[in-house]
């Protein structure tokens, strides 16, 4: 429920094989709900390694301050920034974009209220636009609703409510390294055994 360090393994491994630069030159925006478990894990894995960090999201899902401070005292050593917003102007310089699906299981209850709030920060070319960087990457820890083919996204659909966090252009689009970040998972946490095993 607080976070997800495997999580963040696969991605910082998908990261690295998908940039040219040092991760202390890297940056990363996650959009959404900036308090949810990928988005600590997120956090406190870019404070490890310095990588830059933007929440960007709805005033009303800010990451804890107290996480947020926890990960600057870090960052001071690293040299990892972190800012927690809801400006667009944030998105600027980009080298990673990483969004979840707004209501995780058990808080299903909570759609209405999630549409409502992060509308506006749902991933589209527009919004990957908004980096100035082509070569930024789409990052989603998966799984995700961006088309309308789940029985799921339908029924939302009809009751008004149109629940993707990321359009199918981005996410099928040339960008995307969701499908490799998947199949990391297997690589990262079979490292994690080896060293806990040894």
């Amino acid at each position: 429920d607080v976070d997800h360090p495997t999580q963040a393994l696969a991605d910082i491994m998908t990261i690295e094989e998908n940039t040219n630069k040092q991760l202390n030159q890297f940056k990363l925006v996650f959009c959404g709900d900036t308090r949810n478990n990928v988005a600590y894990s997120l956090m406190y894995i870019c404070a490890k390694l310095g990588i830059d960090y933007v929440g960007y999201g709805p005033k009303e899902l800010a990451a804890a301050p107290e996480v947020l401070e926890h990960c600057q005292e870090v960052g001071l050593e690293t040299g990892a920034t972190f800012l927690i917003t809801d400006n667009q102007a944030a998105l600027e310089g980009a080298d990673a974009v990483y969004t979840d699906i707004w209501a995780s299981m058990g808080e299903e209850d909570r759609i209405r209220e999630r549409v409502k709030l992060l509308t506006p920060y749902r991933i589209t070319p527009e919004l990957m636009e908004m980096t100035n960087n082509p070569e930024c990457i789409f990052l989603h820890c998966l799984p995700s609703f961006h088309d309308f083919e789940t029985s799921i996204a339908r029924e939302q659909l009809a009751k008004g409510y149109d629940i993707r966090e990321v359009t199918d252009e981005v996410f099928q689009g040339p960008n995307s390294k969701v499908f490799d970040q998947a199949e990391n998972h297997m690589h990262t946490i079979k490292a994690v055994m080896i060293s806990t095993l040894l």
